[in-house]
């Protein structure tokens, strides 16, 4: 038997799923912050053992390893990444301080600007000027370039990005930076804006360059070390990455641009969860994933999570490649709880997996909310914890409390109680700060529950927002990986098209998609796959005239690369109709009387690969499961005897009534008051308000 295996690995715990035939294995181990290329070899170790076979034996079996790094935000998030400086055109120093304006919270008078990347004496100008149209307005001064590469290896830059106006109409300019750069800065890493993102506007296209350049030295390396020990382990094919699109594509594709597998881990799960919510007939979904140091907001809309280009925040830094939109808070397991000014507090600060939770017994000292579940009697020192790889214990954990309880007045219980409450309410109230943003009624939803500490909210989160069904897959512990082996290996690329849309030129565009498929061609072809195997989705980029953003709609979808011969005289017009179909859908208005225009052309292309099978229905008969042992737990009402089941015994058909606690391998699943849970064919749970 061959296996597919995807791996995700978070803050706290990596996680893996093993696809073998329809049967899915889940294991999770603690992330190796040091190297996590480490804790990714001993996963598979593990999973190699679980198989019987050797480590060789078992990676010589594996048909694809899928993998979804949190490396390029862990570097934004610790401020870690290369030394990196910037080199422009003379006049546009400050741009990627100017920000637009934008700041996140208007009404703050104390919010600090985030911390600049590339100070100003790492951002250095050279005379040049490309127009719009991509003629030469001012020569290239090289000297000036040389200039500027001395004081940047004075500063031991270590990554140097480079963004000159306009080069993603004329990149000749560029590139002959670029080839200065690697002449007086050998073994430096350059990124360049007309390959990081060929398109205006200039702040977008400057920033995501600059942020490239700052990840991409990290990322580059740990993927070649993750290479290196897979191959040495017996690995011969390619290995996949994850990346922010939701799709997957080689590690040599990714290298060219690291910066696309930012924010890749948390789109494997929505990938995931649209994929489960389709087959279970549910096209509209509230997805939350909870791990040990974030929890994680998206939305599934008629059965898909498209990829947005555009203002995409992350980590107070606009990243403007195309991104599955995610949102996320500091709101995890190993989120630290405290008491400041007469309030109780939680996160954004983790405990990670070192030194951990209090409970894990790896010498924390500060209160989490994995603790603070252990006091409740949500978690258990007396059951396995993490599929058995270690046991909690409560030394220390209710002295923590009670040293919050003493700032507040009250008992270590009551501490912990309060923790809860915080963190729910921080989650609750940032599912409706994102559902309202986008027009949506978080009540008309169905929410999918995931992550290590998803299940443990699901019900109680979704009491509070209105929701009546929640979801938890029964890979939910490690769902972001399963999500991986979901995802098909995938392209998507843009160029920019500045034109009114009535004088669009249809060779132009053909002449822009005819490049972006020879491109994906070329990567699919080397990763193994055939020509014929791969599908496009050509799209457009338009807006009204003095608009800011863009909107992105699909022309055609084609089964191949090269077929172009919707391409005619009458795009330009047809293309009018689809976007005011589109905006009148989105902001249900269209302006009539204004000609809109095209901004640029994207090309999504794919593959289609084997994905989990996904069961759904339920056609056991209904039963009330067997209790395997109660406990003092606090579920919101105060400490009662709680009935307490283990997922290995249950099966599809049956019914748990709350209040209840369901021990799974590697997660718990809380009942709650006035809720139910069923379990269907696919042995999935369902929850419902009674």
């Amino acid at each position: 038997m061959n296996y597919r295996v995807g791996i995700d690995i978070g803050g706290t715990f990596t996680d893996f799923a093993l696809l073998k035939g329809s049967e899915v294995v889940l294991y999770k181990n603690l992330s190796t912050p040091e190297d996590r290329s480490i804790g990714v070899i001993s996963g598979l170790e593990k999973l190699a053992g679980m198989e019987g076979l050797s480590m060789q034996d078992f990676m010589a079996r594996c048909d694809a390893i899928v993998h979804g790094t949190t490396v390029a935000d862990n570097t934004l998030i610790e401020m870690n990444g290369a030394l990196t400086g910037l080199i422009t055109t003379e006049g546009f120093r400050d741009e990627m301080e100017y920000r637009r304006g934008f700041k996140e919270n208007i009404w703050d008078v104390r919010l600090k600007p985030p911390r600049q990347i590339t100070p100003r004496r790492r951002r250095l100008t050279v005379p040049e000027r490309i127009l719009h149209d991509g003629s030469v307005h001012k020569p290239l001064d090289e000297e000036a370039v040389r200039r500027c590469c001395r004081r940047l290896k004075k500063q031991n830059v270590e990554s140097v990005a480079i963004s000159l106006l306009f080069s993603f109409v004329n990149p000749d300019h560029e590139k002959r930076v670029a080839a200065i750069v690697a002449e007086e800065m050998p073994g430096v890493h350059i990124s360049c804006s007309h390959q990081v993102l060929p398109r205006s506007p200039e702040y977008d296209r400057t920033s995501t360059t600059v942020v490239n350049a700052y990840v991409a030295p990290r990322v580059t390396s740990y993927l070649e070390s993750l290479v290196t020990r897979v191959r040495e382990a017996g690995y011969r094919k390619q290995l996949m990455v994850m990346q922010a699109s939701g799709g997957v594509m080689t590690r040599e594709y990714i290298e060219g641009s690291p910066i696309r597998v930012l924010a890749s881990g948390p789109a494997g799960g929505v990938i995931g969860s649209a994929h489960a919510g389709v087959a279970k007939g549910y096209n509209n979904l509230l997805c939350v994933d909870m791990g040990g140091t974030s929890y994680d907001i998206s939305m599934v809309l008629g059965g898909a999570a498209p990829a947005v280009a555009g203002w995409n925040m992350h980590h107070r830094y606009l990243v403007g490649v195309p991104m599955v939109q995610v949102e996320t808070l500091g709101a995890g397991g190993g989120s630290i709880c405290h008491a400041e000014n007469g309030e109780v507090e939680v996160g954004p600060a983790s405990a990670g997996s070192e030194p951990g939770p209090i409970c894990y017994g790896r010498g924390g000292t500060r209160p989490t909310i994995t603790d603070a579940l252990l006091m409740l009697g949500i978690l258990s020192a007396d059951s396995q914890f993490a599929g058995g790889s270690f046991s909690l214990t409560r030394e220390g954990v209710e002295e923590a409390f009670q040293a919050i309880g003493d700032r507040m007045g009250y008992s270590a219980q009551d501490a912990a109680f309060d923790c809860w409450r915080v963190v729910n309410a921080n989650m609750s109230q940032g599912v409706q700060r994102i559902t309202a943003g986008k027009g949506v009624d978080a009540r008309d939803m169905c929410m999918l529950a995931y992550g290590g500490n998803g299940p443990a909210f699901a019900a109680i989160q979704a009491e509070d927002l209105g929701i009546e069904r929640v979801l938890v897959p029964k890979a939910s512990p490690t769902f972001s990986a399963l999500g991986t082996l979901v995802a098909d290996p995938c392209i998507d690329e843009e160029r920019s098209y500045l034109v009114p849309a009535d004088r669009v030129d249809a060779g132009t565009l053909k002449a822009l998609w005819r490049e972006l498929a020879e491109r994906a061609r070329g990567y699919f072809t080397a990763a193994g796959f055939a020509a014929d195997e791969v599908s496009a989705r050509y799209q457009l980029n338009m807006r009204y005239p003095g608009q800011n953003w863009a909107l992105t709609f699909s022309v055609r979808v084609s089964p191949g690369l090269d077929d172009l011969s919707f391409v005619d005289d009458g795009i330009g017009q047809r293309a009018i109709e689809a976007f005011n179909k589109q905006h009148m859908e989105e902001y249900g208005h269209i302006r009539e009387h204004e000609l809109p225009e095209i901004t640029g052309v994207r090309l999504s292309t794919s593959v289609a690969t084997p994905s989990p099978v996904v069961a759904h229905g339920y056609s056991a008969p209904t039963a009330l499961a067997r209790v395997a042992k109660t406990r003092q737990a606090n579920l919101g009402d105060g400490f009662r005897e709680t009935d307490v089941f283990r997922g290995g015994d249950l099966v599809p058909g049956h019914e748990v009534l709350g209040p209840a606690i369901i021990e799974e391998t590697f997660t718990t699943i809380v009942v709650y008051p006035n809720w139910k849970l069923l379990v269907d064919d696919a042995g999935d749970y369902e929850l419902t308000r009674c």
